[in-house]
């Protein structure tokens, strides 16, 4: 096998973030009668929620915002946008949401496939920005975390993907060289341009049309990985 140590996101990428949070959050708009707060669609609550998280994600990646107001403004942000001004729920969306989001259970089509061939065949590992509890939990609920020899979040690392630094660390402690190694993931800015630095070969999972023209792969499912990484 050419690459003896496969590094990998983990939301978006293994972890389906977007089913998970979604169905979080449309149970939260339920559970936390949002309703009657004056939020009475779900999906557009969802959506807003989406938008400004993302905005602000690119704050606390470029640490411009730490995360324990980012846990707290994006839904008091969201809650905003309907008018609604309220401290308190705010501060309940985001403490219910961090213990519930991270035990589900939903992973990207043909992930736990892929893991299964690599499992034997490779060393596998996790680059992650998220925070250090949280990406855990999820692998843990998602009974994954047996499947990796060294999880390093930015958190535990002190740098941020694109960051070469943490590829530098992750590499040194998995005892993985360059040219045996590739990183997989889903975003260009944080995978593709980090894992470029570091000299790694790197495979951008995206749907056609806004895969990263300079990945050394580019594949819109994971199972597309399969003869590349398990030949």
């Amino acid at each position: 096998m050419k690459y003896r140590h496969v590094f990998f996101d983990l939301d978006h990428t293994l972890w389906d973030f977007e089913t998970n949070s979604r169905a979080t959050l449309r149970e939260l708009h339920r559970d936390l009668d949002l309703d009657g707060s004056g939020i009475p669609d779900a999906d557009e609550f969802i959506l807003t929620y989406e938008e400004v998280n993302t905005s602000m994600w690119g704050g606390y990646e470029s640490g411009r915002i730490p995360k324990e107001v980012l846990r707290v403004l994006r839904f008091r942000n969201t809650l905003l946008h309907f008018g609604v001004k309220d401290d308190r729920l705010a501060t309940e969306l985001s403490r219910q949401y961090l213990q519930r989001c991270p035990l589900r259970t939903a992973l990207m089509p043909g992930a736990l496939e892929l893991l299964d061939a690599l499992t034997g065949r490779a060393h596998l590992h996790i680059i992650t920005n998220g925070f250090e509890e949280v990406q855990r939990v999820k692998l843990k609920a998602s009974g994954i975390q047996d499947r990796f020899r060294v999880v390093l979040s930015s958190e535990r690392a002190g740098h941020r993907k694109p960051d070469v630094r943490i590829f530098e660390k992750a590499m040194r402690t998995a005892g993985a060289d360059r040219s045996s190694s590739v990183m997989i993931g889903d975003s260009i800015g944080s995978d593709m341009v980090g894992a470029r630095s570091a000299g790694l070969d790197h495979a951008h999972l995206a749907s056609a049309g806004m895969q990263d023209p300079e990945a050394t792969y580019r594949v819109a499912e994971l199972a597309e990985l399969m003869p590349i990484l398990v030949p």
